[in-house]
């Protein structure tokens, strides 16, 4: 399993995902709130499986990072 998401990305991730998750707590009440556990799992493993599919990578490479 190779990392695909960036920090950026992540940090999107996280905020939506615990968004969505309140939505469940507060607000309409639906269960479509739980989704939200998918955003924080992939942002927490570094990994999007649809990502791959599509051939997307947020995540910088080693060679981009600058060396002092």
């Amino acid at each position: 399993m190779v990392k695909n998401i960036g920090s950026a990305d992540k940090i999107i991730r996280l905020v939506l995902g615990a968004a969505a998750i309140s939505l469940v707590f507060f607000g309409p009440q639906t269960p479509w709130g739980w989704l939200g556990l998918i955003l924080i799992v992939t942002a927490l493993i570094d990994f999007c499986p649809i990502w791959r599919i599509l051939g997307i990578n947020t995540r910088r490479s080693a060679k981009h990072v600058t060396q002092s």
